[in-house]
């Protein structure tokens, strides 16, 4: 059971990077330090939309609209590090 925990674990580990590294983008392509017409740009950006937007969509349902302000990775991030508090204070339980 420990090895379950752990891989649970790890993937919400993978997640909050691909959240991060998403957020930390979209603000270089935001100040034109990365150009989304470069390929390898472009590829990342599309696989972590792909990935993440799935995930993104029914925070957004749920949260106010904020202008041009986007709030939901730093909810998704709330939620993940909330999971892993979670799983971890929980995990006697499991053994």
């Amino acid at each position: 059971m420990t090895s379950l925990l752990q891989i649970l674990l790890l993937i919400l580990d993978i997640v909050w990077w691909f959240v991060i590294i998403q957020v930390i983008m979209s603000w270089l392509i935001n100040f034109n330090v990365l150009n989304r017409s470069q390929p390898l740009v472009w590829q990342i950006w599309t696989g972590l939309n792909r990935l993440l937007e799935p995930i993104y969509g029914p925070i957004r349902s749920v949260l106010p609209n904020m202008g041009g302000l986007d709030l939901s990775p730093l909810v998704l991030i709330v939620i993940l590090y909330a999971l892993r508090i979670i799983i971890l204070n929980n995990a006697g339980v499991f053994m």
